[in-house]
């Protein structure tokens, strides 16, 4: 193909299409992870989070998605634990879905007794050991929680590829 010079918005129309989420990870006090469960799905357990406003940034999306999940507000400042890459999932998902994934710190008791759930999104909250984990989830969304708490244990950042058939 020549190279051709096209203006910004043609150009831009030729690039795959993407969407993006961002959210934060919590563990309690003992190193476990903090998750929710998904009202639409309930098989399906996720961190506090959800998609990009249109003009936000990840950091400022992982904030916000959190207090309305949750009711939590978390002051810390942003590390990345990892970035998710999700392909095409076709007329389910007609774009790719990219994910950035950072680190919320620990929760207390009390901090996990104060949450409150948006029952249209989340039906219960949960806080489990990797091994209990492994057991209640699907192979690839277990595989993704597993990097990313060991991207926290090891102070790393990690980037995880799933394939067509995800979550």
């Amino acid at each position: 193909m020549a190279n051709i010079w096209l203006p910004p918005v043609e150009y831009v129309a030729t690039l795959p299409r993407a969407t993006a989420y961002a959210c934060l990870y919590f563990t309690d006090t003992g190193g476990r992870p903090f998750q929710l469960r998904a009202s639409y799905r309930s098989e399906l357990w996720q961190w506090p989070g959800g998609n990009m406003d249109p003009g936000e940034t990840p950091w400022e999306t992982a904030l916000r998605e959190c207090h309305e999940e949750t009711g939590l507000v978390f002051t810390g400042q942003p590390r990345l634990l990892g970035t998710h890459f999700v392909t095409d999932r076709g007329e389910e998902w007609p774009a790719n879905h990219i994910g950035f994934i950072f680190d919320g710190g620990e929760l207390t008791d009390e901090q996990i007794a104060a949450v409150v759930l948006d029952p249209d999104e989340h039906s219960e909250y949960s806080v489990r050991s990797l091994a209990e984990w492994e057991r209640e989830m699907g192979p690839r969304e277990f595989a993704r929680l597993a990097e990313i708490d060991r991207a926290r244990r090891t102070g790393s950042t990690v980037y995880v590829e799933a394939g067509a058939v995800e979550e």
